[in-house]
């Protein structure tokens, strides 16, 4: 066997934190203000939600859609984002981005009275088995 080689260990020993996972602010802040990435995305999609509680459902879909975009802008142009990064920079990206905007697309062309006019998507109800009335 050759002298400075290591094996691998037969199982995993741990796993490393993804990038950008280090708390936004210093220690010196209190939690919700060193993890304020996370904080505001979560006050936008609570917001979100509130609103869509009170009877405003479009309003309140579109806050949480755009609580995910909003937070697929702060992984992606944030060097440290806390707890908002959950995977790899890309995934995290990639997801936020592509869920924000479906929720924000599918809320603009809900039936009654669409604020989006999608040809493709005006008998989507029909394509899944669901009749339209």
């Amino acid at each position: 066997m050759r002298r400075g080689r290591r094996r691998p260990p037969a199982t995993t020993q741990g796993t490393l934190p993804p990038e950008g996972s280090a708390a936004a602010l210093g220690r010196r802040h209190t939690l919700a203000l060193r993890q304020w990435p996370i904080t505001l995305v979560l006050v936008v999609a609570a917001a979100g939600l509130l609103a869509t509680w009170a009877g405003s459902f479009r309003l309140g879909l579109i806050a949480v859609g755009a609580a995910l975009l909003l937070g697929a802008l702060l992984r992606l142009g944030l060097p440290d984002v806390g707890l908002l990064a959950v995977r790899s920079r890309f995934t995290d990206v990639t997801l936020m981005f592509l869920l924000g905007g479906a929720i924000v697309l599918l809320t603009l062309v809900a039936q009654p009275d669409p604020w989006l006019r999608v040809p493709a998507l005006e008998n989507i109800g029909r394509l899944i088995g669901h009749p339209m009335r």
